[in-house]
């Protein structure tokens, strides 16, 4: 009888268990309606003895119920997969994307701008950043948290779902430069947050405005011998730039607009427009950056561009924003802010840039003889407090019209951030140090040593800068300064004297081989960020010259306005230069 018992009940099960899954498989039909949970118990809830449900039955019925509970663990492991993968996504939103965007940034930035130190520009960078985006190897695959997939149906095959969550998990190259916060680096941005950013777009807005006192009074206003000051006693819009970063389906594009001084002040300086017809200089004045490309999903990222980027030569960034100090000292303010030509931005590893360029030549719209220059870039970033930069430049024919004269040109940084305490009132400190080294030869002049091929036209200098920041970075002190040697002054800037040009040159000021030209400098700067957009910055710079070249009182513009062609000699008159400038910078910086 009790087998009996048994038995019947073991059928009853069987039968049972059929009939519930055929009524599941019907149930599933109805898309309409979620499939019912079990109502659970207390008994539901206590611990099984899987030996005592078994007892009993028959080795099929053990075997059906050996592959349900088999399934029913799967189940369990693809949704704890599929929540693992969900919560990942929601810890991390801001991270970096892998699809090309703009940023640092570059080294722009990555910044490159940083740099005119280059930060990738990131790739950007640009952006920036820089790094200012820096742009990725290839596309994240980690589902956003407000999008996450949903579980998959029930009669879906196993190794289906499971083919699923692989794809899901497939592990991404990592961002470059992407491991550590950057923001502290001279040349480099610190914004972390861009308002209005898209899939396809990231904005940038930029605003430089001025007041300069300088102590001499120059009668007409004029300041002399920069590339970042141009006029005294008045406030001044030196830049607005409006443009930013496209990045879709791996095409990349950088726009941003000079308006203000730096649209009549930077092709002022570039001579190269003088060669041959179409004005150049017109045809840039108003872009500052303007480029396309593509981004090859290759180790961690290759950026193609062609067009006019950002150089990063001597750290600071063309953008004042970006920089520790408002007058950069002579190494970054005579050497070149930007390229017009084609970059090749690799990414080997996320600690590591190799960036070789092809260009019309140095800061130049076009060519100043029949030969281009060519050159690289390479950034390294072990760990999040050293940055260790080299730009070098070759081959280049730069002095216009004077085939044969070649330039050579390296510059090389270090930045390092040796105190970082957040939750103290002096929260970090930080340095940077830029040497340079460069030559000419050819066309009448030697490298390095007075010869019978001509004399000695070379180039060698150095910077130092050492940057506090106060009460969890709102405050900032920067002292620093430098020293150039520069005979035949062919990195020397050309001062402004009857509406001189580098294409016109003038004899007041010559810049014949042999030439000498020594200078030095020093700044103290304080800025208070309120903001991570905003910048108020109070900043005083002593500059000196072994030879007269900086605005006196009588200033560099013949009475009634410039006579005759540029630069040329106005009878009856003569500039007025001092070796010497003391000046009070005040502004006002934004980037959005």
């Amino acid at each position: 009888m009790g087998n009996f018992k048994r038995k019947t009940l073991a059928s009853l099960m069987a039968v049972g268990m059929f009939c519930g899954v055929g009524a599941r498989a019907f149930a599933d039909d109805d898309d309409s309606k979620p499939p019912a949970k079990p109502v659970e118990t207390a008994d539901s809830k206590k611990p099984k003895d899987k030996a005592a449900d078994s007892a009993g039955l028959t080795e099929r019925e053990r075997m059906l119920l050996d592959r349900v509970e088999q399934l029913e663990k799967r189940v369990a492991e693809l949704e704890s997969a599929r929540d693992s993968t969900a919560a990942a996504s929601t810890a991390e939103p801001n991270a970096p994307a892998a699809s090309p965007s703009a940023n640092a940034t570059s080294a722009s930035a990555i910044a490159a701008n940083p740099p005119p130190s280059g930060a990738p520009s990131s790739p950007p960078a640009s952006g920036s950043t820089a790094t200012a985006g820096t742009n990725s190897a290839a596309p994240s695959l980690a589902p956003s948290a407000s999008a996450a997939p949903p579980p998959p149906p029930a009669q879906a095959p196993v190794a289906a779902q499971t083919a699923a969550i692989a794809t899901t998990e497939k592990p991404t190259a990592s961002a470059p430069f992407a491991f550590a916060d950057f923001t502290w680096l001279n040349g480099n941005p610190r914004t972390k947050d861009v308002p209005l950013d898209t899939k396809f777009f990231t904005p940038e807005i930029r605003s430089d405005v001025d007041y300069i006192y300088d102590f001499r009074h120059p009668k007409d206003d004029t300041i002399g011998g920069s590339s970042e000051v141009f006029r005294a006693n008045e406030v001044q819009l030196t830049q607005l730039g409006i443009g930013g970063d496209f990045h879709y389906d791996n095409v990349r594009a950088r726009l941003m607009t000079q308006f203000g001084l730096y649209s009549e002040t930077t092709p002022r300086n570039d001579a190269s427009p003088a060669r041959g017809q179409w004005n150049l200089a017109d045809a840039y004045r108003y872009l500052s950056e303007a480029y396309g490309g593509y981004h090859f999903n290759v180790m961690h990222g290759i950026n193609v561009d062609a067009g006019i980027f950002m150089s990063y030569v001597g750290l600071f960034s063309y953008y004042q924003f970006d920089n520790w100090a408002y007058q950069p000292s002579y190494v970054s303010s005579n050497t070149p802010w930007f390229f017009n030509g084609v970059r090749v931005q690799i990414f080997p590893t996320e600690h590591l840039k190799i960036e070789p360029w092809f260009v019309n030549g140095w800061q130049s719209y076009g060519r100043f003889n029949n030969r281009p220059g060519i050159g690289f870039q390479i950034l390294y970033r072990p760990n999040g407090w050293l940055s260790v930069l080299g730009n070098q430049y070759m081959l280049g024919e730069d002095a216009l019209n004077t085939p044969g004269r070649v330039r050579y040109h390296t510059d090389d940084s270090i930045e390092v951030k040796y105190y970082d305490k957040p939750e103290n009132f002096i929260d970090k400190m930080a340095f940077s140090l830029t040497g340079d080294l460069g030559c000419e030869h050819g066309g009448g002049v030697s490298c390095y040593t007075n010869s019978a091929k001509g004399p000695k036209q070379d180039f060698l200098g150095f910077m130092f800068y050492n940057r506090v920041w106060f009460d969890h970075d709102l405050f900032g002190l920067t002292i620093g300064g430098g020293k150039i040697n520069n005979p035949g002054r062919y990195l020397v800037l050309l001062p402004p004297i009857n509406g001189a040009t580098a294409a016109s040159g003038t004899p007041y000021f010559t810049e014949n081989p042999g030439d000498p030209y020594k200078a030095w400098d020093m700044s103290a700067t304080f800025d208070w960020m309120p903001s991570q957009y905003i910048t108020w910055r109070w900043e005083y710079n002593y500059r000196a010259a072994n030879v007269p070249y900086f605005s006196g009182p009588g200033g560099v513009t013949p009475p009634g306005g410039n006579q005759g062609a540029p630069g040329s000699l106005v009878p009856g008159w003569a500039p007025d230069l001092r070796k010497s400038e003391n000046r009070l910078n005040m502004a006002i910086l934004v980037k959005f």
